[in-house]
C-alpha cells in the first residue's frame, strides 16, 4: 500500500463516522478500507489505481457517468459567475428554468410548482409538512397521519424516518415524529378511518431498501384511485426511481399516475451534487396564500444552490441529446438475460427481482434456507466482486446492481461476469 493511501485511512479512522457503518469493524486493526480517488464513465479507481464498475451508481445517484463533460462544463460555467446565492427573498435564472424543465414532463395544470431543498430525506419532509398544513389551513386539522407502506424507506430525517417500516433503522426512533400506520396492500386500506389521514406515501413500482421488491402491476393506478375516493394526499417518494431508473423518466408515468406531491433527489442531477425538489400541484399551493401565516416556513441555507441547478439542467439536456431513454429497452433486456442466465449457473441465486434498470439478486442456501444473518453472506459476495472489478452493496442477502444508465452492453456483461466469479 502506497504511502498517501495509508494516510488517508488513518485519518479517515481517526475522525470520520460512516453512515450505516459499523464503525468498530471499520477501524479495527488490519481493516484497509477502499479510497475511491477518481472516476470516469460507469468506472472507478481506487488511490492504489486499481479499476471498477460502479454497480450502485455511487448510492444509486449517477445517472450519466462520472465526469461527463457536459455536466463538468455547466458546473464550470457556473462556478465562473457564483457558486451559491440565497433563494430566500430572492431568485435566479437557473432555478426558474430547472423548476420549469420538471414541470413540463407532467401535463398542464397538475404538477407545477416546485420546493428545492437538498436530499431525498428533506424532499419527503417538505411534502409531510406541506401536507399537514394544507389540511390546517383549508379546514380539516383532524387530517394529521399518514399512512406508509411495511417495510418502505423514506429517509433519516426525524419526519421521513417516522414514516419508515424497516425495523433496524427506525424503531428506535419509533413515536417521536407524525402519527402513521403501515400497511402491506391496498386491501389494508379499507378498514382505515380515512377522515384523519392526510396523505399516503409510496416509493412507486419498486421499494428499495425493502430488498428491491416490485409492486404488483397497476397497484399504483389503484392507489391513486383510492386516494381520489377518499379525499387523501398521494405522496410518490421518487427519490430513487426518478430519472430512469425504472425504464421511463418517472415511476409514476408507466401507470398514467400524477400524484399530488413528487419527491425528487438521487439522479436529479446526475450524481453530482445534493439537491432535492418537491413538485406539487397548483391547488395545494394556493392554500399557502393570503395571510402571513400561511406561507410555508421551511427551508435551507443551501436550497436552490447555483452549482447545483446547473447540473440537474446539464443532466436533463444529456438525457436529450444522448437519447438516454430511447437506448434503455436494449440495456434492460441484457441485464435481464444476463441475470436469467446468472441465475441458471448459480445455485445461491434464489431469486432476481428487477424492475428496469434496478435489480436485486436474492442470495440463499441451495435448499432455499435463508443464511444465518450473523454470516452476512451477501457482503462478503460483493466484498468477492471487488476482486473482479465491479464495486457495489448488498441489503442483507440481496446484491443491488444499479449501474449508470449510461453504461454499455459491454458493462452490463461485465457487471453479471464479475458477481458470476464473486458468487463461485
Amino acid at each position: 500500500m502506497r504511502e498517501e493511501t495509508r494516510q488517508w485511512i488513518e485519518l479517515d479512522q481517526a475522525h470520520c463516522w460512516h453512515p450505516f457503518t459499523r464503525q468498530g469493524e471499520w477501524c479495527a486493526r488490519g481493516h484497509e478500507p477502499l479510497v475511491i480517488a477518481r472516476g470516469e464513465g460507469s468506472w472507478l479507481w481506487d488511490s492504489e489505481g486499481r479499476k471498477y464498475l460502479d454497480g450502485n451508481s455511487s448510492i444509486w445517484t449517477n445517472i450519466h457517468g462520472h465526469a461527463h463533460p457536459a455536466i463538468n462544463a455547466a458546473i464550470q460555467e457556473q462556478l465562473g459567475k457564483t457558486a451559491h446565492t440565497s433563494f430566500l427573498g430572492f431568485t435566479h435564472p437557473l432555478a426558474a428554468e430547472l423548476a420549469a424543465r420538471l414541470c413540463r414532463f407532467f401535463p398542464k395544470n397538475t404538477l407545477e410548482r416546485v420546493f428545492f431543498s437538498d436530499d431525498g430525506s428533506t424532499a419527503v419532509e417538505c411534502a409531510l409538512k406541506m401536507a399537514v398544513q394544507y389540511r390546517q389551513q383549508t379546514g380539516e386539522p383532524d387530517r394529521n397521519q399518514f399512512v406508509a407502506f411495511a417495510n418502505g424507506y423514506h429517509g433519516d430525517t426525524l419526519g421521513a424516518a417516522s414514516l419508515g417500516g424497516v425495523g433496524r433503522f427506525f424503531e428506535r426512533f419509533r413515536g417521536t415524529g407524525y402519527p402513521v400506520r403501515h400497511v402491506s396492500s391496498i386491501r389494508d386500506l379499507e378498514s382505515l378511518p380515512s377522515e384523519k389521514i392526510a396523505g399516503v406515501i409510496i416509493e412507486p413500482l419498486i421499494q428499495g431498501v425493502n430488498e428491491m421488491r416490485p409492486w404488483p402491476a397497476g397497484m399504483l393506478a389503484e392507489l391513486r384511485t383510492w386516494c381520489d375516493e377518499n379525499g387523501v394526499h398521494l405522496i410518490l417518494d421518487e427519490v430513487m426511481t426518478g430519472f430512469g431508473r425504472t425504464g421511463t423518466m418517472f415511476a409514476c408515468q408507466q401507470e398514467n399516475v400524477i400524484p399530488d406531491f413528487l419527491c425528487l433527489a438521487k439522479g436529479l442531477t446526475g450524481g453530482y451534487l445534493p439537491l432535492a425538489a418537491t413538485l406539487t400541484t397548483g391547488k395545494i399551493y394556493d392554500a399557502f396564500l393570503g395571510a402571513p401565516e400561511k406561507a410555508f416556513y421551511y427551508g435551507h441555507s443551501y436550497t436552490a444552490n447555483l452549482l447545483g441547478c446547473a447540473a440537474a439542467i446539464a443532466s436533463l439536456d444529456v438525457f436529450e441529446s444522448e437519447k438516454t431513454l430511447a437506448h434503455l429497452p436494449e440495456k434492460i433486456s441484457r441485464l435481464t438475460t444476463g441475470l436469467a442466465s446468472l441465475k441458471s449457473r448459480q445455485p445461491l441465486v434464489h431469486e432476481i427481482r428487477q424492475c428496469g434498470f434496478i435489480a436485486g439478486l436474492e442470495l440463499r442456501r441451495p435448499d432455499g434456507e435463508q443464511f444465518p444473518p450473523g454470516e452476512r453472506f451477501g457482503e462478503s459476495v460483493c466484498l468477492a466482486a471487488r476482486d473482479h472489478g465491479l464495486l457495489t452493496r448488498s441489503i442483507l442477502d440481496t446484491v443491488v446492481l444499479m449501474l449508470p444508465l449510461s453504461s454499455s452492453i459491454d458493462e452490463i456483461d461485465h457487471a453479471i461476469n464479475a458477481l458470476d466469479a464473486a458468487l463461485s
